[in-house]
């Protein structure tokens, strides 16, 4: 792929269910906000490509990530924890070390809900630079924009975290309508959607 949508290409490896969904929306809307894309495994439903090849091709065609290692509780079903987050982490973090020199240059971002918590079930990672959102769109907002402006490095400017936050808001009170006239339900809305409604509205509202 080209260098340039290769440094501006996203992957977000993080919880995708309903009850994560307003933390996902705030996680697309800044990286589009910001001039970058938003990646992730939801992006292909390709029947004949096996999942993790899908994942590792995604990996391997973005500069960044962001990782969400919040989820660790068991499930109700089978009283086991989701280890898809910390998987591909590692995928991530492998790549970055040892992968060509594109791969190299990777840049990654890992959210947690509190400070020092994935010391209890995975300290490998202590020395990274992690970020707690504590669940709130706004704060992952901040931690988000703050990471890729210092990846854009100082000659490239970006909105203050507080007014992407409002842009965000507004964002949010326009997206019944926008899915309304799509046809879709906000309540449902997959990957690929909410990118393209953040993307039409980033569009239509430059900063």
């Amino acid at each position: 792929m080209a260098p340039a949508e290769y440094d501006r290409s996203v992957f977000l490896n993080c919880p995708f269910d309903e009850e994560y969904q307003p933390i996902l929306h705030a996680l697309v809307f800044v990286i589009q906000d910001c001039g970058f894309k938003a990646r992730s495994a939801l992006e292909a439903e390709n029947g004949g490509e096996v999942r993790i090849e899908k994942i590792n091709r995604i990996i391997r065609e973005c500069r960044h990530g962001i990782h969400d290692i919040s989820r660790t509780e068991p499930d109700g079903l089978n009283k086991l924890p989701r280890f898809n987050m910390p998987l591909e982490l590692g995928l991530f973090l492998g790549a970055r070390a040892f992968g060509a020199k594109a791969q190299r240059e990777k840049n990654c971002l890992i959210l947690d809900r509190e400070p020092y918590r994935y010391q209890k079930f995975c300290s490998d990672i202590a020395g990274q630079d992690i970020q707690a959102h504590g669940t709130h769109p706004d704060r992952v907002i901040r931690a988000v924009r703050n990471w890729l402006a210092s990846a854009l490095g100082p000659s490239v400017l970006l909105p203050g975290a507080r007014k992407v936050a409002e842009r965000y808001a507004a964002f949010q009170e326009a997206l019944p309508v926008s899915c309304a006239n799509w046809h879709l339900d906000v309540r449902e809305l997959r990957f690929l959607e909410i990118r393209a409604l953040a993307q039409e509205w980033v569009g239509e509202n430059p900063p």
